[in-house]
């Protein structure tokens, strides 16, 4: 081996859990293009090979080490977004991943509370699912609402919040052991 050669040691991976049809296109899109400027490995469902079960992305929380959940609006809306947030609760819990929250135009009181439109979206979910489900979601939204996140602001930029939350993962990648 070159001794001028620097070896990188391969990172845990990060795992991204957002409302799809909302941020994919915009935010999201512009979030995961500077993780790959910055060399962090991530997944996101995209990633997934087609024809796979959709149950195949539990396996994918699991290789990781980091969860990031973008919270919007509609993230309540999509019972695989809360299903997605209560196995990282889980996994969280356990002591096997570090839950990074994202608050992208909601308050965190919201989530909190279910107030304003992302409490409407969970509480539409929640009737057209069994009461047991919606008790996990509402721990998981608790759990990791709870966590030190970061939140854009209604004045805020978009550029600066992502240049933020790729400062956030980096400190918490050097952190894993």
């Amino acid at each position: 081996m070159c001794p001028n050669r620097r070896i990188r040691k391969k990172l845990p991976q990060v795992f991204i859990s957002f409302r799809g049809k909302e941020l994919r296109l915009r935010f999201s899109s512009h979030l995961f293009d500077a993780f790959r400027r910055r060399g962090i490995d991530f997944f996101i469902d995209e990633h997934e090979l087609r024809g796979k079960d959709l149950k195949h992305l539990f396996t994918r929380i699991k290789e990781s080490r980091i969860a990031i959940v973008i919270f919007s609006r509609r993230f309540a809306r999509s019972r695989w977004c809360l299903n997605e947030l209560a196995k990282i609760n889980e996994r969280v819990e356990m002591g096997k991943l570090e839950a990074i929250p994202i608050f992208y135009n909601v308050e965190t009181c919201d989530l909190k509370q279910l107030t304003g439109r992302f409490g409407d979206n969970f509480r539409k979910r929640a009737k057209k699912d069994g009461r047991k489900r919606t008790k996990r979601w509402m721990k998981a939204l608790e759990s990791i609402s709870g966590k030190f996140g970061l939140e854009l602001g209604k004045n805020s930029s978009e550029s600066d919040f992502i240049k933020k939350i790729v400062m956030e993962v980096e400190r918490a990648l050097n952190a894993i052991p």
